[in-house]
């Protein structure tokens, strides 16, 4: 439980509530006239407001200079310098630690149901727990929650989640510590798609008069009381205005929240955070680096909340949320975070703790290890663009005349997977295991490449060259494209035909480049601490692939950062693949954080070709069909290379119209098959069409028993019962040629062929 801080806080927070007058919310029915605030006082927002000048026309750049930084130091990980926002007992911001946060999901207006809920969040650990505000009754259910908390001893603070009211937000300041509002439509209404023309800046702005007036009467009531709020701007639910102005991009994410931020500002008001969240992970770390260095140049510190929308669940989910808010946590920005799963909100507390938790150790902390890992990375010149997204471009291995095998198979174009296998995976009775582990399909035993079998295999040690099975299965791999790379010295003593050789840089230099007895190309393998003389020595050695392993007592995301620039500089377009390696890791979650973090944070950038996860020998945590099916989720879920159906689901709360958990689980099992494909599956109308931008079909709720199937942003079947939904959603996806059979895989009746 966490305790109260003092009868002091409630006595304050209720005295507050009593003596508050409702304020007269201006009607938004006109956009453009003024506001009567009082029989005979008029006020033209547009004209009398401070507004920041336009990014679109150059304003902002002739009055506050480019963007320069969205971070501390790109050199060592400090805290982005924040102000301290007060909600409640809990501080927000760069001198405290970070917030950990969920949501609830039962209804609000089941007013016991929402304070048993609460307190289980509260006594996991949660700091703060949100609750969705749909109307009135909510509202009113809000106050009788809080007050049930304080007398039950919780002081945790509670947000309302509001879309759509702001007469019902300015309701719930009464009761409640925080308000998000959604930039996207807290003053526009409904979700609408329609595109509007703006033919300058200044048309664009003179909307921004009934922004105001639905607005500012919340952020009065809000500083009187001295309540939070965040400002949160969701990819999937930006306005038609803001749309049509600045496209579907995270630049339109910052630029809402920043004439919201605008309104708050000119009524003396700074008790806020901002949110960029999107189910894309990269577009969530763009739109949040954007704010982060917009308010830099601006001069302004107010702290950011972190979290992927819709990530999932399982780990999958898990890994999501780490690749989006672990990329920024490992720059020093964010200072609370929600991990949004569709599973009870206990249960998001475990993976938000952690990273936090891991963010927190590599802080630079002078006398700590990991100040001295990040000191021990060589000095570079960070030029990444954090103003737009794009993979670094490189030249795959090609094939060369006299290579008896394909070696443009060994890696691929929309990112790799190598596997870390040991000899005696290969031996007679494991060797059918192994081909399905690894991904393949089989026919009558012999193995065969598929949508998601790995490219290569990394082997630190080969089977003995009498091994006849060992080396027949590596033969049958290699006639299917699939690469086999082993340590140099491996090679010269136990050669094999048609490998990669793989050597440190200072053994390729003093080799230069040249390949031992069997081997057919060359991967270089580095730790972080090599020379720049000798970084630049990569090219003339002409390998087909490097291997990116910074060294335990090094940094490894600055580490890997300067080798990327290094191979910048140099023209280089040698593929990367990211080899994290592991012996303290055996759960499976601390795994999908932990890769997402470490390696989603370089892909994320764009920088690197694939993964390579050697946490051998695999412990039945980690079989070998686990860590490749967990290198693909990565890959996937940094947009790289799909081999399976991307859920965007979303993780329930009070609005829900359906049970989330179950149905999301049965529309997995029927199209979880479909690579390429993305399928939203929304609890309602909050949470689609909006929500799902990225999705190619939606299953949302509508009304209790009911559901809209949705092709993109298009509603193609309403009020389709619950029980018939998951096979009219199928129906639909093969109705525009995008179903595939699920294919049997051979079982293990298959004899293994010699």
């Amino acid at each position: 439980m966490k305790l109260l801080l003092s009868s002091l806080f409630s006595l304050f927070f209720f005295t507050s509530l009593s003596s508050v007058t409702s304020l007269q919310i201006p009607s938004l029915n006109s956009r453009r006239t003024t506001t009567k605030l009082a029989a005979t006082e008029e006020i033209d927002y547009v004209k009398t407001l401070l507004w920041t000048p336009s990014f679109k026309n150059g304003e902002r750049d002739k009055k506050f200079g480019s963007l320069d930084k969205y971070s501390e130091d790109l050199s060592k990980v400090l805290r982005r310098k924040t102000r301290t926002v007060e909600c409640g007992p809990v501080k927000f911001g760069s001198d405290h630690p970070i917030v950990r946060q969920t949501m609830a999901t039962t209804n609000t207006a089941d007013v016991d149901a929402t304070v048993e809920q609460v307190i289980r969040c509260a006594d996991t650990g949660f700091d703060l727990v949100r609750i969705t505000v749909q109307g009135k009754r909510e509202a009113n259910a809000a106050m009788k929650i809080r007050e049930a908390l304080f007398k039950k001893g919780y002081d945790i603070p509670l947000c309302a989640d509001m879309h759509f009211q702001p007469l019902v937000a300015n309701m719930v300041a009464d009761a409640v510590e925080k308000i998000r509002i959604n930039p996207g439509n807290f003053a526009d209404g409904r979700k609408d798609f329609d595109e509007h023309i703006y033919e300058t800046d200044e048309d664009f702005a003179s909307e921004r008069q009934y922004l105001a007036e639905a607005f500012i009467p919340l952020v009065q009531k809000c500083k009187r009381l001295n309540r939070a709020m965040r400002i949160g701007t969701n990819h999937g639910s930006m306005s038609s205005r803001v749309l049509s102005f600045y496209g579907d991009t995270p630049r339109g994410m910052v630029e809402s929240a920043i004439e919201f931020a605008d309104i708050c500002r000119s009524q003396d008001y700074h008790n806020f955070v901002f949110s960029m969240k999107a189910s894309n992970p990269l577009v969530m770390v763009q739109g949040y680096r954007l704010i982060a260095a917009e308010q830099y140049r601006l001069g302004w510190d107010y702290p950011l909340h972190l979290g992927v929308t819709e990530a999932g669940d399982g780990e999958d989910g898990r890994m999501k949320s780490a690749i989006g808010i672990g990329t920024l946590l490992a720059d020093g920005v964010g200072d609370t975070i929600r991990v949004s799963l569709t599973e009870d909100p206990e249960f998001e507390y475990a993976p938000c703790n952690r990273l936090a938790e891991i963010a927190e150790t590599r802080l630079y902390v002078p006398g700590q290890a990991s100040a001295a890992k990040q000191d021990a990375v060589p000095a570079y010149s960070d030029t990444r663009d954090i103003t737009s997204f794009s993979r670094r471009a490189v030249d795959l291995p090609a094939q060369s005349a006299g290579d008896a095998v394909d070696a443009r198979g060994f890696l691929h174009r929309d990112g790799s997977v190598i596997a870390c296998v040991t000899p005696d995976m290969l031996a007679k009775e494991n060797a059918q295991y192994l081909y399905q582990s690894l991904g393949c399909k089989l026919a009558v035993g012999m193995p065969f490449k598929d949508i998601a079998t790995v490219d290569s295999l990394l082997m630190r040690s080969l089977p003995e060259n009498d091994d006849k099975q060992g080396r027949a299965a590596l033969r049958r791999l290699q006639e299917v494209n699939v690469g086999v790379i082993a340590p140099k010295v491996e090679l010269e003593a136990r050669p094999l035909d048609n490998a990669v050789a793989l050597m440190t840089l200072d053994e390729a230099i003093e080799a230069d480049g040249a390949l031992p007895g069997g081997a057919i190309r060359l991967a270089i393998e580095l730790t972080g601490t090599e020379a720049e003389d000798d970084l630049g020595k990569i090219g003339s050695l002409g390998p087909s692939m490097i291997f990116n392993s910074p060294t335990e007592g090094i940094s490894g995301l600055h580490a890997s950062r300067r080798v990327f620039e290094s191979l910048k500089s140099q023209g280089s377009t040698v593929p990367v693949i990211h080899l994290f390696s592991s012996s303290s890791i055996t759960d499976k979650n601390e795994l999908a954080l932990q890769v997402g973090m470490r390696v989603g944070s370089l892909l994320t950038d764009g920088l690197g070709d694939g993964i390579c996860l050697d946490l051998s020998p695999p412990t039945p945590a980690f079989t070998l069909d686990y860590l490749r099916t967990a290198s693909f989720s990565l890959l996937q879920g940094c947009r790289m290379r799909s081999t399976k159906t991307e859920f965007v689901s979303c993780p329930s709360c009070g609005r829900t119209l359906f049970d989330l958990q179950s149905t999301t689980a049965r529309i997995q099992d029927a199209t979880g098959h479909l690579p390429g494909v993305t399928v939203a599956v929304m609890g309602c109308i909050v949470n689609g069409p909006g929500e799902m931008a990225d999705a190619d079909f939606g299953y949302v709720g509508t009304l209790p028993g009911k559901v809209d199937l949705y092709l993109g942003k298009e509603v193609v079947r309403k009020n389709v019962p619950n029980e018939e939904a998951v096979d009219g959603l199928v129906e639909l996806i093969k109705e525009h040629g995008m179903w595939v059979e699920k294919e049997e895989q051979e079982g293990e009746k298959v004899a293994v062929a010699n």
